[in-house]
């Protein structure tokens, strides 16, 4: 028997090797020219923004009106007048709006966070059967009671203690005839169903209700709002951190004496920390980066630095680039050492909760 070696053609040896991956873990070389290609791409869509603030924030006047220039000591001067112009006569109203922002930013998160990761865990441990009825009749005294002080001006306490009185005779009285009952996955649903309306439609009457209680340009204002806005986020994300823990943790703690809370602090929240430190950052920026609220919530005295950076497009003088590319470098600076700092636990939280089960 002869045996007869074909070879191949040189250019389908040269299309093999292109497009055929070397390894399992390798990817072939037209493959891997094209995704490193598309970061590149991306790489330079997400930083060219950021070294746009860094050069325009030391540029001159007439350095940023002269047109789109880019290297510094080649196209222009760098200069620190920017700078100066900020934080050496108008730093009083810089300083005020940061430090609003820090005060709100992080009470806002930790106090989200901290409601939210508790329901979290309440409702991944806890098999909860509320009755639809009961719910509907909560609603609808809420409603009522928000109609009469809106209509007629009563005190909002006085209006608050009546509805719930009436909500719990007419659930003693009406809700047992009804058997319809929600489980956990409805609750969930109906917390993150809140982030589908557009936030212009609460805003009206968050301010309404803030300007009831007489809170409007204060931190307790925005601070509410914010954890309020934020809280299904939290309870979203955590549930499905909390739900990958096994639950023979929670079983072998109670066995040892442990109550619900103590389990929940001291063993379950420390396993859940990279989802903890992941969910913390999201609402956190959110709440650091939120303009809305703030704009209808704060005048003067609790105005944040969203508010700030928007004025300086309505000034007397015009839209003043340097000094509105410095106030934003000022203001991402906060999150962007958070967010190298947590690193570490924001990596292994979001590969945490991809698995489920």
């Amino acid at each position: 028997m002869i045996t007869q070696n074909i070879r191949m053609s040189p250019r389908r040896s040269l299309l093999r090797r292109w497009f055929e991956p070397k390894s399992i873990k390798k990817m072939a070389p037209a493959t891997a020219v094209i995704v490193y290609g598309l970061l590149i791409l991306w790489a330079v869509f997400v930083l060219f923004p950021l070294y746009w603030l860094l050069i325009t924030s030391f540029k001159l006047p007439a350095d940023v009106n002269a047109g789109p220039v880019y290297l510094p000591w080649m196209d222009f001067t760098p200069s620190l007048h920017a700078w100066r112009e900020l934080f050496v006569f108008d730093y009083e109203d810089t300083l005020r709006a940061y430090i609003n922002s820090i005060i709100i930013a992080l009470l806002a998160t930790v106090l989200c966070v901290t409601i939210g990761s508790m329901a979290a865990y309440a409702l991944g441990r806890i098999q909860y059967k509320p009755k639809f009825a009961t719910i509907v009749l909560f609603v609808l005294c809420l409603v009522a009671m928000a109609v009469v002080v809106g209509r007629w001006g009563v005190d909002w306490r006085l209006s608050l203690a009546v509805a719930l009185a009436v909500f719990f005779v007419l659930a003693r009285a009406v809700g047992r005839h009804f058997k319809a009952t929600l489980g956990n996955g409805d609750i969930l649903f109906w917390m993150i169903s809140q982030r589908i309306l557009p936030p212009i439609v609460a805003v009206i009457p968050i301010y309404m209700m803030f300007q009831s209680v007489r809170l409007l340009d204060t931190h307790i204002a925005q601070i509410l709002a914010y954890a309020v806005v934020n809280l299904p986020i939290v309870v979203w994300l955590m549930h499905d951190f909390f739900v990958t823990i096994p639950t023979d943790l929670d079983e072998s703690a109670q066995l040892d004496g442990a109550t619900r809370f103590t389990t929940f602090v001291e063993i379950i929240l420390p396993l859940a920390k990279p989802g903890l430190a992941a969910t913390t950052l999201l609402v956190l920026i959110l709440c650091w980066n939120e303009y809305l609220l703030s704009l209808f919530l704060s005048t003067s005295n609790a105005q944040t630095m969203p508010i700030l950076v928007a004025a300086m497009n309505a000034g007397e003088r015009g839209i003043l680039w340097w000094s509105m590319a410095v106030v934003i470098i000022v203001m991402i600076f906060p999150v962007v050492l958070m967010a190298l700092v947590l690193q570490r636990f924001i990596s292994r939280g979001i590969l945490l909760g991809a698995v489920k089960g």
